[in-house]
């Protein structure tokens, strides 16, 4: 597997963006290693929350929900998915899989043996975040979702058809414009830049070419049997599990119901819509960065 690595420089100055960078090394099946970056905030011993991102941005979309969880007690993590943001980005598009993705984050979950989690996760991150909850239930204390879903091909709405059709037809992809366009253009050049920043070039976008490809929404679709697995887990899962879709995301709209519906965490929940487009995170991060903690005061019994 040939790989690129961002240059470090391009990640200098960032608008609002001050946090250490942290990297862990993966081993892939096929032997090669990659350099996945994350951030690690807060005190050591404060409850767990693992904020996962999804296609095509990195962890610089949680930069304001992290320090509001940070100055709350809470230990805050943010990894970028293998392909996006500081980390490694293989170099062609065969070698970016659902379940490659899964294991390398199951490698990175389990070497940083975090655990009492609670996940937030929107787009990819909810893909492959529960996943992870299913394969290590044991590790979660609480999820909540937004705007993403658990796709065993059964279809898809109207508005991933158009993204999908986009992101394979597009000669160029924008990222920090796509980003603007789904936070509903709340970006400032700035941050637009931020988001561009992980991608000299276009051969630093294979992942972002690929994943949209990669969601199993047809029943040929590999990891359609994988997620009907991981469907089982949760629908045995207890624990608190709270919906936050925002209300103008077209290519996830209503996909809240079907886990308030499978998942038993679900049942009595307080439930909500967030303002926002797809890039809920950015409308609304004082909001997520609350519900997040009022889940954790919440099982810790705390009003």
């Amino acid at each position: 597997m040939d790989v690129l690595r961002t240059p470090e420089d391009r990640f200098e100055n960032l608008s609002d963006w001050a946090f250490a960078p942290r990297y862990a090394t993966l081993r892939d099946a096929d032997g090669t290693d990659l350099r996945l970056h994350y951030v690690d905030e807060g005190p050591r011993d404060g409850a767990v929350v693992l904020l996962m991102h999804g296609e095509p941005s990195w962890a610089y979309l949680y930069r304001k929900i992290i320090p509001a969880l940070a100055a709350k007690g809470h230990r805050v993590v943010a990894p970028d998915l293998i392909g996006f943001g500081r980390s490694d980005k293989p170099a062609r598009r065969a070698d970016y899989t659902y379940e490659r993705h899964v294991a390398w984050m199951s490698q990175w979950l389990t070497a940083l043996d975090l655990r009492d989690i609670t996940l937030f996760c929107q787009d990819w991150g909810g893909l492959i975040g529960l996943r992870l909850v299913a394969a290590f239930p044991e590790r979660f204390a609480g999820v909540i979702v937004g705007n993403t879903g658990l796709p065993t091909g059964s279809g898809m709405t109207d508005g991933f058809k158009a993204w999908l059709n986009f992101s394979q037809n597009a000669p160029q992809l924008a990222i920090g414009a796509l980003l603007n366009g789904g936070s509903l253009g709340k970006l400032t050049p700035g941050e637009i830049d931020a988001y561009d920043a992980p991608y000299p070039d276009e051969a630093y976008k294979e992942g972002a070419r690929q994943f949209p490809a990669l969601v199993p929404v047809t029943p040929e679709h590999a990891s359609v049997a994988q997620n009907h697995a991981a469907w089982k887990v949760l629908e045995a899962f207890d624990k608190p599990f709270l919906t936050a879709f925002s209300d103008q995301d077209p290519i996830t709209r209503g996909g809240e119901a079907l886990f308030q519906a499978r998942v038993p965490g679900a049942k009595g929940q307080p439930h909500v819509t967030l303002s926002g487009g797809h890039f809920l995170q950015e409308n609304s991060p004082a909001e997520i960065a609350d519900l997040i903690d009022q889940m954790i005061l919440r099982r810790k019994g705390q009003p």
